[in-house]
């Protein structure tokens, strides 16, 4: 018994990453290794401290604190922040109790806390690849079988496979028995692989025709096999996918850009006209006000940070989340519902998305007949257009489906499914389409041996009983079926009608060109044919006796595209958002699918993971506007795309349920995984979920995104509208002489926190508007000041001002004339009540900045009459209420003061009524 006596380095297997270019010897070679003995336990301790643990390594993240402690380097906090402490330190100055600084650090701890909320999800998608790896795995070393623990697995080590083991390495086959490897999780695609390990392939065959290798993380259906290690932990296909998982840097969404952006033109606008109104004060009255004008400064600072705002886009969110999930779209991270309203691109995944990832038969040929066959699914429902169900050529093929076959139809709970192989399960559906089941068949035609397939021999065959099948008076028929052009070889007759006659050159021709048809078609074809033979043969003649067999028929499936999907991608081009399709699967049946849900049109370019492999990042970015199909394709390849696709200016969202998805979901600007089909890990890496893995559904999504946007915009433009004229009443007030500030920081956060967050929540339950769908998505990369937004919330705040300026102004000279009505100071008891109640006739205009309040459905949105009635009446408890009258430090006024207040307020409503007839007017006269 011999065992390796030295360790490839690293640099030995790294530079030999062709494996599948590689013979079986060749690869035992490099590893130095043996297939029989395996390694011994010296060399084994050696290649650990070489490769270390077959394990996923985790790179650090953000820790919690951290998260939390970013939180407070806002700009709009950090200046809260200051004033908060100013306040304070003026307040205890006064020996007085600090409560306007303790609101503020109240808000300010608050919003903290839910920016802190938002970001601090962990990052669990390397936790679910891990749990992919198998916890033991059976190994041949010093020349006996163990079962070790898979992350003790190093290069070289001899790995056994059977079926329903999960792979824990990466490695090249050395023997294979009817091996079939589930690789869904890895490449995507449904149908089971079958290995061949004599096979060796081009140094460029994509991920998915690697036949002679197996990867960690995919399982063993059935047959056997050995394995020699060839990668471990991060160096396997896994491990590439994990590094790419922990490399991609999440960007800021179009919301966080926005409002980080709004929060820079807040505070710098503020703090320069805070300035000017210190500097003017010093000016016109001198140092001695400087005091009363620092006072004024703190209450303009308050006033222009929209203390409100994250907490009404939080709640915002949340509501478009609730609608999504009832338009079965799981949102994981809140930002994500405004950002699928910004999706320009979606890349979307073949197999169970725009497919019902459910093999379906659509073609059958025989030797009369071009059959078309209809129906959804794995239910036997459907028609055959272009012959009746009784022709015997078609029963016959029918036949051979049932018997040939080792898969179950089950229907449990009016649901029909299969218990075997997909494509299996496809003739059996076809054969129960023409009334042919198989617990009728058997019972009659019990099987008694059979040829089962190989790899190597591409077919199966079955011996059954011929005593009511009808096909010749033979005691037993043999029914083949497998690869269409090796059947064919194998045939000398052919089925016309009830009987078999000698197959001709022609016929022979004209089926391989309707094969080649089908399968250019994208249909996965398979070839049927059947023998009457005297006698159940030895299992060793397989090979004499699957001759002289008599032709049936060809048989074309597909995982047929889900029927709601052609009409979702038309809404996608109608809204200016363009589909592509990034698959592991066939180029032509890629192509086939593309074409017929109007993904791509006819003649367009496919590009396939060997031209991808040969392009430059900046030639693939050159080519990604014209492309709109890529088949074959690998995990790197995916994040390829989307990376060139967000290069060019593309928002992209990325659909996927494998783990060779999960770092293109992650790159992705929304990564959309899929709820029924999709692994752990490519959930964990995305932004959204289908809960019914349906292409349709992100189309209603990416709605409900648009409409949250508008919301946002709506009650942004409300809500700074009304601060920015409260910036200015305040700033105006020691300019023009008034004794005192007229708004108390508190009175502040009163009005940004319920007088302006109430309706705003109202403004963000807003009904879609009809053209939603119906024009291209608003770029992500615009500022949040765009449209017209930024002139409105200038012009409406100034106009604010000006009332309230005119009604401040009058109520000061009027309060100072009048001391027996009440306090002077009641003044400014009226301007808060004014700014407060114009807000309330500011939300009911706003909802629409064409159509006039009284011609508005006031039903659509019961909430925005709700929130300004409630704010209203609170409001006036303030005033009227004695707690919270000391608490505010508001003062009584009269009736006749409170109707002056509901009068100056009630212009505001008229004054954004009066605009919108003008620009009415005005787009007339164009």
């Amino acid at each position: 018994m011999t065992f390796p006596t030295t360790s490839p380095q690293v640099s030995e297997i790294e530079n030999n990453r062709a494996w599948h270019n590689l013979t079986g010897e060749q690869t035992l070679e490099i590893l130095r290794t043996n297939g029989e003995t395996g390694l011994n336990e010296a060399e084994i301790v050696k290649r650990k401290d070489i490769f270390g643990l077959n394990e996923l390594k985790e790179t650090g993240g953000r820790s919690p604190l951290m998260i939390l402690w970013e939180q407070f380097t806002n700009i709009m906090l950090v200046m809260l922040i200051a004033v908060a402490v100013v306040s304070a330190v003026l307040d205890l100055k006064k020996a007085e109790f600090p409560k306007d600084a303790i609101a503020i650090f109240t808000i300010v701890i608050l919003n903290g806390i839910l920016g802190y909320l938002q970001e601090s999800r962990a990052e669990k998608a390397l936790a679910a690849l891990k749990q992919l790896s198998s916890p033991k795995v059976r190994v041949i070393r010093n020349g006996s079988t163990f079962e070790v623990a898979a992350k003790e697995l190093v290069p070289g080590d001899i790995m056994l496979l059977e079926a329903g083991v999960q792979i824990a390495a990466d490695g090249r086959l050395l023997e294979a028995q009817n091996l079939q490897i589930r690789e869904a999780a890895l490449t995507g695609e449904a149908v089971s692989v079958n290995k061949q390990a004599q096979k060796v392939l081009p140094e460029d065959a994509s991920l998915g025709d690697r036949i002679n290798l197996v990867y960690q993380g995919t399982e063993v259906v059935q047959g056997r096999g050995k394995v020699a290690i060839t990668k471990t932990g991060m160096d396997t296909e896994i491990g590439k996918i994990a590094a790419m998982l922990q490399g991609v840097e999440s960007e800021p969404t179009p919301l966080q850009q926005r409002m980080s952006q709004l929060g820079n033109v807040l505070v710098s606008g503020s703090l320069a006209l805070v300035a000017v109104v210190v500097l003017g004060g010093v000016i016109r009255f001198g140092w001695q006000f400087f005091e009363s004008l620092l006072e004024t400064s703190l209450s303009m600072a308050v006033a222009v940070v929209p203390e409100g705002l994250p907490a009404v886009v939080t709640v915002t969110l949340a509501i478009g989340t609730q609608r999504m999930v009832r338009r079965q779209a799981l949102i994981r991270k809140l930002p994500a519902v405004e950002t699928l309203g910004s999706v320009t691109t979606i890349c979307s995944d073949k197999t169970g998305t725009l497919t019902q990832n459910k093999m379906v038969v659509q073609k059958v040929n025989t030797s009369h007949h071009v059959i078309t066959v209809t129906g959804e699914g794995y239910a036997p429902i459907g028609e055959f257009n272009g012959v009746s169900e009784s022709d015997p050529e078609l029963q016959a093929i029918l036949t051979a489906c049932v018997l040939c076959n080792d898969a179950l139809l089950q229907n449990k709970a009016q649901e029909w499914s299969i218990l075997g192989d997909p494509t299996e399960g496809a003739l059996l559906t076809l054969a129960g389409k023409g009334g042919l089941y198989r617990e009728a068949l058997e019972p009659k035609s019990p099987r008694l041996g059979e040829f089962p397939f190989s790899s190597e021999r591409k077919r199966m065959s079955v011996i059954c009983e011929n005593a009511q099948l009808g096909l010749g008076d033979s005691t037993y028929l043999m029914f083949t079926k497998g690869s269409p052009e090796l059947i064919l070889e194998r045939c000398s007759l052919i089925q016309v009608g009830a009987e078999s006659q000698p197959l001709t050159d022609e016929q022979r021709s004209r089926i391989l060109a309707q094969n080649d048809e089908m399968a250019g078609n994208g249909l996965r074809v398979l070839g049927f044919s059947y023998k009457p033979i005297t006698e159940v043969p030895e299992a060793e003649r397989e090979d004499s006796e699957e001759q002289s067999l008599v032709w049936l028929g060809l048989v074309g499936m597909l995982d047929a595209p889900r029927k709601e999907v052609k009409e979702a991608v038309a809404l996608c081009r109608q809204a200016g958002i363009r589909p592509i399709m990034i698959t592991g699967d066939h180029q032509l049946t890629a192509k086939a699918i593309a074409g017929e849900l109007g993904i791509a049109a006819a003649g367009e370019r496919v590009i396939t993971g060997k031209e991808l492999e040969k392009m430059s990042q900046n030639d693939l970015e050159g080519e990604v506007d014209g492309v709109s199909v890529y088949a074959r394709v690998s995990p790197e390849h995916k994040l390829r795309i989307v990376q060139a696709l967000q290069k060019r200016g593309k928002f992209v969202a990325m659909t996927g349920d494998g783990v060779n998805d999960a770092p293109a979901l992650k790159q992705a600007d929304i990564g959309i995984a899929m709820g029924i089909t999709g692994t752990d890990v490519s959930k964990e890496a995305s932004d959204m979920i289908l809960l019914d893995d349906n292409f349709a559904t992100i189309v209603a999504a990416t709605e409900e995104g648009r409409v949250v946007y508008s919301n946002i915009r709506r009650f942004i433009k409300y809500i700074l509208g009304s601060n920015i004229g409260e910036v200015l009443t305040i700033a105006a007030a020691p300019l023009i002489g008034m004794g005192g500030v007229p708004l108390t920081p508190l009175q502040i956060l009163w009005m940004n926190l319920v007088t302006d967050g109430l309706p705003a929540l109202a403004l963000a339950m807003e009904p879609a508007e009809p053209n939603v769908m119906k024009r291209p998505p608003f770029s992500p990369r615009e500022s949040i000041f765009a449209r017209g937004l930024g002139w409105y919330m200038i012009r409406i705040g100034i106009v604010f001002a000006i009332l309230t300026i005119i009604m401040m102004y009058w109520a000061y000279q009027y309060t100072q004339a009048t001391p027996e009505i009440g306090d002077p100071g009641r003044w400014k008891t009226m301007v808060f009540t004014t700014l407060c109640l114009a807000q309330m006739g500011h939300a009911l205009a706003v909802r629409s900045h064409t159509q006039l309040a009284v011609q508005m459905n006031p039903f659509s949105n019961p909430y925005i009459i709700v929130a300004v009635g409630l704010t209203t009446i609170l409001q006036l408890l303030l005033i009227y209420a004695p707690p919270l009258q000391n608490f505010f430090g508001t003062q009584w006024i009269s009736g006749t003061e409170l109707l002056i207040c509901f009068g100056f307020s009630a212009l505001m409503f008229v004054w954004i009524e009066l605009e919108k007839l003008f620009i009415r007017w005005f787009m007339t006269k164009k």
